[in-house]
């Protein structure tokens, strides 16, 4: 009878076990697979990271509405949103596939733009959630805490650090790479530039972590891999097929709303700066007089500080130019650089002046320019504007004193004329970037209605409040004594 009831009892504990395998099987949703290839994550990655670049031409100075009052144009925005996170969410898959297949290459960038999304996120904020950020899936943290932005940027550092070991020497093959077609030299370069960029977005800071700022920079530049000219660039390049056509393309508010600002023309224009010609159109009143593209008078913008009423009058008058046509009805258009050589050089250039490291400062300035106007020739040449930016042209423009370096007659000056430049071949081109500089060196100089001043952040969102509450509020009680407010200034600008 003992023996029965082993028996019994066996051949049930069996059963359970398989039930139990079974229904853990049963409940595998086919259709939602918990692996996925790096591959396929990795093109994702490179197309989302250029949806930073939206909607910053406003608070730059470089376009002007004519159909309402925008809020970044009038600099009264209140609150923005943690959007990127949906991205950060793909490449935290992208990290977790990558180790799970062995790939140190996909890795690093999964390690790279991590650092770019938390680079972005807390220059606009300030303190964020950073170390326990992600964490819902495998640790259930739902409220992540906020981390101090020295933290933050630290952790940005360390990203990029491991980024280019995991880079270093390696020559594995990935596949899914949209912009720099699997060239992993090519992405280590861009996650070298980038550590430079990060640290003097710092240049206020002496020390990172009780590191020298100054010091981690030139280490970087003296002993890591960076960009030699402009086809080292990391960009995506556009084609003429449905959800890869370029971002602008069939845009409504191109052909209605939207006007070139003052600020970025007038700019242009002092300078005699040939880009204007691929930036913007004449205006009407131009065209009607047979004004030759190329005559400087042809080019006018609106007045960013003024209502939208008066500007619209000044467009229906004739005289303010639109942005290029090719802007919205050229579905390939041109290429966008995440980081390119330009900005690179205009980076290392400014690293002089400061004294961070040792170097010619007007030549590597110099490349930078060079480098701009050989990218936009080569991107509008079908367009007929290439004579306008040949190698002559430029060596012309070079000696033009609101650009010549060697004729600014202070460092300070001379810093001005890097950031003026890096802001001029920022046209649709590197989002965030020459807003958050203007705050960071007050150059170049952004036209403001009286009484008004350039926010140095944005609010909050709203969700964070709503449903992680304690953590946000505890670190804008930190940061700014617990008003959360659009002119209250950031760790990294103090």
């Amino acid at each position: 009878m003992k023996m029965i009831v082993r028996i019994c009892t066996c051949i049930l504990l069996a059963a359970a076990a398989v039930s139990c395998t079974d229904f853990e099987e049963l409940n595998k949703d086919p259709n939602k697979p918990t692996q996925t290839s790096p591959q396929l994550l990795l093109t994702t990655a490179c197309w989302d990271v250029f949806s930073e670049f939206d909607n910053f031409q406003y608070e730059s100075r470089m376009l002007v509405a004519t159909d309402g009052e925008s809020s970044e144009q009038f600099y009264n925005w209140t609150r923005g949103d943690f959007g990127s996170f949906d991205n950060l969410r793909n490449i935290q898959k992208l990290e977790e596939e990558s180790v799970r297949v062995s790939s140190d290459a996909n890795l690093a960038l999964a390690k790279f733009f991590k650092a770019w999304y938390f680079y972005n996120l807390t220059i606009k904020y300030g303190d964020i959630p950073f170390s326990e950020a992600l964490q819902g899936e495998t640790n259930e943290i739902y409220t992540a805490k906020y981390d101090t932005q020295e933290d933050v940027f630290v952790g940005i550092l360390n990203l990029l650090k491991e980024a280019d070991t995991l880079l270093e020497g390696n020559t594995e093959i990935i596949t899914g790479d949209i912009l720099n077609d699997g060239s992993l030299p090519k992405w280590q370069k861009l996650v070298n530039a980038f550590r430079l960029k990060v640290l003097l977005t710092l240049s206020h800071k002496s020390t990172i972590g009780g590191e020298s700022v100054a010091s981690r920079f030139a280490g970087i530049y003296s002993g890591k891999a960076l960009m030699n000219d402009v086809s080292e660039s990391t960009q995506i390049n556009f084609l003429d097929q449905s959800g890869s056509r370029y971002l602008n393309f069939n845009s409504s508010s191109f052909g209605s709303g939207l006007y070139m600002d003052s600020t970025f023309v007038q700019k242009l224009i002092d300078r005699e700066d040939p880009r204007l010609f691929v930036y913007c159109t004449q205006t009407p009143n131009a065209l009607k007089a047979g004004k030759a593209v190329n005559d400087f008078t042809s080019y006018e913008g609106g007045n960013p500080t003024v209502q939208y009423s008066l500007v619209n009058a000044k467009a229906v008058a004739g005289n303010i130019s639109k942005p290029n046509s090719r802007y919205y009805d050229d579905p390939v258009c041109e290429s966008m650089m995440l980081l390119g050589y330009p900005e690179q050089q205009f980076i290392i250039a400014e690293a002089i002046l400061r004294g961070w490291i040792s170097g010619d400062a007007v030549a590597e300035y110099n490349k930078g320019i060079k480098a701009s106007f050989s990218f936009f020739a080569g991107q509008a040449s079908t367009k007929g504007y290439s004579s306008y930016l040949s190698a002559e042209a430029c060596d012309q423009y070079l000696l033009n004193s609101f650009v010549d370096l060697d004729q600014a007659p202070s460092v300070d000056m001379k810093i001005s004329y890097v950031i003026t430049q890096k802001y001029l071949q920022t046209y649709f081109q590197a989002g965030k970037t020459p807003f958050f500089e203007q705050l960071r060196t007050g150059y170049p100089t952004f036209e403001t209605a009286p009484g008004v001043t350039i926010p140095n952040r944005w609010m909050y969102p709203q969700t964070e409040y709503d449903y992680n509450k304690t953590n946000v509020t505890e670190a804008v009680t930190r940061q700014f004594s617990g008003k959360d407010d659009i002119r209250e200034t950031p760790w990294y600008l103090k």
